[in-house]
């Protein structure tokens, strides 16, 4: 897709990083909310072709996923794919005093919405917020993505504290839809100095590596 087509924030001089992070999630939140359920199953079944040609995913014993909100690439078939072949996916659940941690995926089946708005959650025991160190790869979802490996997150920091508790070296892949990948170069993404890179991109498209 070319730039022209992507949606991009026209920040004046004054604004803060913070209100051009906001008026980004707000372009990108929207563009999600056009996109037919049709269009996003057809992207989810494309994304486990393309995630599972990244030869750190063909190798791992265990990965941390997440499970997808309504307007997000779809990773249910992602999940089922791996548990398919013997991966142990970790999810993320909510602790005690909204504290991120992980649970192992047991099948779509176990998945329940516990809250309004929050992502499905596996009902299986929590293992921490350490057992983040088990995954060989983590796949994180993303608003947007761009060359460099800056991560457009919802605005919660959630990702960026919970990716403390990872392996160092572990390779971090986020998911987004073809348009939401940027050209780093051209049309950059905001970033702060606690705001995580990623490592790689994946779209339903094909992956690639970011950075260097």
């Amino acid at each position: 897709m070319s730039a022209a087509a992507q949606p991009y924030p026209h920040a004046s001089d004054g604004s803060t990083i913070t209100e051009v992070k906001d008026e980004f999630r707000g372009l990108l939140r929207a563009a999600r909310q056009a996109r037919s359920p049709r269009r996003r199953a057809e992207a989810a079944a494309a994304l486990v072709d393309v995630v599972e040609t990244i030869p750190a995913l063909a190798d791992a014993g265990c990965v941390a996923v997440y499970s997808a909100r309504p307007t997000e690439p779809d990773t249910g078939p992602l999940l089922d794919a791996l548990a398919a072949r013997g991966v142990e996916v970790l999810l993320p659940v909510l602790g005690a005093g909204l504290q991120r941690e992980w649970a192992t995926y047991a099948g779509r089946h176990d998945l329940l919405q516990r809250a309004p708005g929050r992502p499905p959650e596996p009902s299986t025991p929590s293992l921490g917020a350490e057992a983040l160190a088990k995954a060989d790869v983590i796949v994180a979802p993303a608003l947007a993505v761009d060359t460099s490996g800056t991560r457009l997150g919802q605005g919660g920091g959630w990702y960026d504290r919970a990716l403390a508790h990872a392996r160092p070296g572990t390779p971090v892949v986020a998911l987004v839809f073809a348009e939401e990948l940027y050209d780093a170069a051209v049309r950059p993404l905001p970033r702060e100095p606690h705001d995580r890179t990623v490592d790689m991109v994946a779209t339903p498209e094909r992956w690639q590596s970011l950075g260097g």
